[in-house]
């Protein structure tokens, strides 16, 4: 059975960062309310992930956190992390379902209705969305067409949450949008203070306004 997921605040890690350096931004972020961790390693060989897997993995477990691991199918089964979360280019979700247990989840990001839609059809147990604003982590990614986020939320019955660019000064633009969680990496990986980056960051995202005539940006 799969166990119950918090979207709220996801935090993605910073490539390449020592675990040493990554471990106690990591708690100050659970401890301002960040709900779920990836692993994101694209450049690291094998042994140097699953090694940081392990350690985090551990630390997590302290604290009744979730750990998702970016890409690596086999670095999320050999740490048995919570899921993995996949991009358009890799592994297909059907195949991956076949081979992973019942119990983790499987993330996939989309960025257009026709990517959300058929990831949904093929068992995906959250989307992310984005590039939702411009941001600097990840060199390749678009910025969503405006309008994009509200569609693909319309389109699919699973969790969504938006990453790209989010910080604590525009993600009240997000409050407009019938979201399951936001995506961070630089808002709190490189916050002088990540417990309130990550409060601020919850505060900012989620104080939904009364009115009807909320706008946002994408």
């Amino acid at each position: 059975m799969k166990r119950d997921i918090d979207y709220k605040l996801y935090v993605v890690t910073e490539e390449g960062m020592s675990f040493d350096h990554l471990l106690p931004i990591i708690e100050q972020a659970v401890n301002g309310g960040a709900s779920l961790i990836q692993l994101r390693e694209k450049k690291s060989e094998g042994k140097a992930f699953y090694e940081k897997a392990v350690r985090l993995k551990q630390f997590l477990d302290s604290l009744s956190i979730p750990l998702i691991i970016n890409d690596r199918v086999d670095i999320a089964l050999a740490v048995d992390a919570a899921g993995v979360h996949l991009g358009q280019s890799d592994i297909p979700i059907e195949v991956v379902k076949k081979i992973i247990p019942d119990s983790m989840i499987v993330g996939i990001s989309a960025h257009t209705v026709e990517e959300a839609v058929l990831a949904e059809e093929a068992g995906a147990d959250y989307i992310g969305v984005g590039s939702v604003f411009p941001t600097s982590t990840k060199a390749d990614a678009k910025l969503l067409p405006n309008g994009m986020l509200g569609k693909i939320i319309e389109s699919v019955s699973i969790p969504v949450v938006a990453i790209g660019g989010i910080n604590e000064k525009n993600a009240s633009q997000l409050q407009a949008y019938k979201l399951d969680g936001i995506v961070v990496v630089s808002a709190i990986t490189r916050a002088d203070d990540p417990k309130s980056a990550a409060e601020k960051l919850l505060e900012k995202a989620f104080e939904y306004k009364t009115n009807d005539e909320v706008t946002g940006p994408v």
